[in-house]
């Protein structure tokens, strides 16, 4: 039952959730992230990782928690005035996100200056901690450990005579296509950049079937991967396609076993199937599903914030200084949530996995070297 909170949380009801007087806070907590659009397969389990958590901890509590969705669609232009909106809603008080690096980079200095803390399930490009906001935190390995790591899979597993490396115009898909770029150096035999929208890549595939690479580094997100490596598939080639996290989700399964088979997929963050026996289990009953990638992170963000309230750290500062302070291994994950004056957790506590397309599902692949 979901009243029975993950982790051990009392089932009895309790209402720390309070204002000075004696009456239901009303706090809120905002995600923001591509709940539709063609990159909504990566978001969805985070958001509903999220929604687990407070639903049990609401379960468990009479004074209840609100969670404010912000759908950006991935966008950063259209991340900007949801971040306005949320930072002019005085009952939001701490924001799970943005998923995504461009929208995180476009709305930072909003958060910061407001003093409303973010915690990103999965935003890894490396210089958003570069800003000076004491606001940004993400609870999760950035790409100095995920493209090394997608790099040293290519060149030590596969191991290609010739391999190719493509990019597409995002904040992330640039940053980590170039921490691929030199551990793949010596077999590399082209470059291309993508744009996002493009759907159509005639040119692009020829180059790559004419230049007898056997591996492919995709940095980008699946919204042009998918289509990409359909017309790979269409036009004959049969090497090994390779992205970072931003094509681990459903969407880039969906073009079909035929084409996808075989496609590794990284990600700075453990398999979500392995995280605790209780979140699994909680999650599947909720969703009818196995837990996707970040959805474990997710649930761990919202206990960090729900954490804060029953502390009483209820105003935006005491629940920035809280989370500043913050030293206590998540519940599904069980990752040490501590995080450096730069918003970065510890070095000890980032992983990065490989998870292979294999018959309609990212299986996990096993753990990669970052170095």
């Amino acid at each position: 039952m979901l009243a029975l909170v993950v982790g051990g949380a009392a089932a009895c009801k309790k209402d720390t959730n309070t204002n000075a007087g004696g009456t239901c806070g009303n706090y809120k907590i905002g995600f923001l992230g591509g709940l539709t659009g063609d990159n909504a397969g990566l978001v969805d389990p985070m958001k509903q990782g999220a929604a687990l958590k407070l639903k049990q901890y609401n379960a468990a509590h009479d004074c209840k928690v609100t969670l404010v969705d912000y759908d950006s669609q991935g966008a950063p232009d259209k991340a900007t005035p949801l971040a306005q909106g949320a930072v002019n809603d005085p009952k939001i008080i701490g924001i799970i996100g943005p998923a995504f690096s461009g929208e995180t980079e476009a709305t930072g200095d909003i958060f910061n200056n407001a003093k409303l803390p973010t915690i990103s399930p999965s935003a890894t490009r490396p210089n958003l901690d570069s800003h000076g906001w004491t606001t940004f935190h993400r609870a999760v390995g950035n790409d100095y450990s995920q493209g090394p790591a997608a790099g040293h899979y290519i060149s030590d597993t596969i191991k290609p005579a010739k391999s190719f490396l493509v990019e597409d115009d995002s904040a992330y898909g640039i940053a980590l296509a170039e921490l691929v770029k030199p551990i793949i150096a010596s077999t590399l035999v082209g470059t291309a950049n993508v744009k996002t929208g493009d759907k159509v890549f005639t040119t692009l595939v020829s180059t790559v079937t004419k230049s007898g690479a056997t591996a492919l580094f995709y940095g980008g997100y699946t919204a042009e991967a998918g289509p990409f490596l359909s017309q790979l598939r269409d036009a004959g080639w049969t090497g090994t396609f390779v992205g970072g996290d931003g094509i681990n989700d459903n969407n880039m399964l969906a073009i079909g076993n035929a084409k996808v088979e075989g496609t590794v997929a990284t990600c700075p963050c453990a398999p979500a199937t392995d995280a605790s026996k209780a979140f699994v289990d909680a999650y599947t009953a909720e969703y009818k599903t196995a837990p996707a990638v970040y959805a474990d992170v997710s649930y761990d963000i919202m206990s960090v914030f729900l954490n804060g309230i029953d502390a009483g750290k209820t105003t935006r500062a005491d629940l920035l200084a809280y989370i500043n302070s913050y030293d206590k291994k998540g519940d599904a994950t069980g990752v040490e949530y501590k995080w450096d004056d730069k918003g970065e957790l510890l070095a000890s506590q980032v992983v990065v996995y490989a998870f292979k397309a294999t018959n309609g599902a990212w299986v996990p692949a096993g753990k990669i070297a970052t170095s």
